[in-house]
C-alpha cells in the first residue's frame, strides 16, 4: 500500500500566480473606476453611440423631407443629438421639460463635442450626407479623457476613430 499523504491545497506557485493575476486585474479596474470623470467619456461615447443611431433608425423609418429637424443629428459644442433637442433652451422651463422628454440628445456638463456647429443628414438608406464619414471627438472638461465615435461613409456607428 502507498502511504503516502494525499496533497490537500494549494502549491505556493500557485498561490502567487492568482496574487499576481488579481493585482493586474485589481489595478486594471481601479484605474477605470477612480472617480466619474475617469468614466464619463466612456459613458458618453455609448450615449453618443445610441444616439446617433436611433436618429439613424428614426429616418431610415421616415417618409418625410430630410429637412426635418427630428432626423437630422446637430453635433455642438455642449450636445450631440437630434436637431430639435439640440436647439432647446435648457434655461426655458417650458423648453427643459420638453427636453427632459426627450431621448434623442447627450448633454452633459462636463464633455464637450467636436467638430461643433455641424449638421449630418442621414438618407432613407442610413447613409450620412457626408460621403467621406465623420469622426467625433468626445473630450471631458474635468479630465484629459478623449474618446471618438466614427460614422463612416456607408452609416455604420462605431467606437473609435474612422480610418
Amino acid at each position: 500500500m502507498d502511504s503516502s499523504p494525499i496533497p490537500k491545497g494549494f502549491t505556493l506557485v500557485e498561490l502567487i500566480i492568482v496574487i499576481i493575476i488579481l493585482g493586474i486585474v485589481s489595478t486594471f479596474a481601479a484605474s477605470r473606476f477612480v472617480g466619474t470623470s475617469s468614466f464619463s467619456t466612456f459613458s458618453a461615447q455609448e450615449q453618443a453611440i445610441s444616439v446617433i443611431r436611433q436618429i439613424q433608425v428614426n429616418r431610415m423609418q421616415s417618409n418625410v423631407s430630410s429637412a426635418n429637424d427630428s432626423f437630422r443629428l446637430a453635433i455642438n459644442s455642449d450636445c450631440l443629438g437630434s436637431l430639435s433637442a439640440c436647439s432647446l433652451n435648457l434655461s426655458n422651463s417650458a423648453q427643459k421639460s420638453q427636453a427632459d422628454a426627450r431621448s434623442d440628445y447627450v448633454r452633459e456638463s462636463d464633455i464637450t463635442f467636436s467638430p461643433a456647429n455641424t449638421i449630418i443628414d442621414f438618407d432613407l438608406l442610413g447613409n450620412p450626407s457626408v460621403s467621406a464619414g465623420v469622426n467625433i471627438t468626445i473630450n471631458s472638461i474635468t479630465s484629459s479623457n478623449s474618446v471618438q465615435v466614427c460614422i463612416n461613409s456607408q452609416g455604420y456607428v462605431r467606437e473609435g476613430a474612422c480610418l
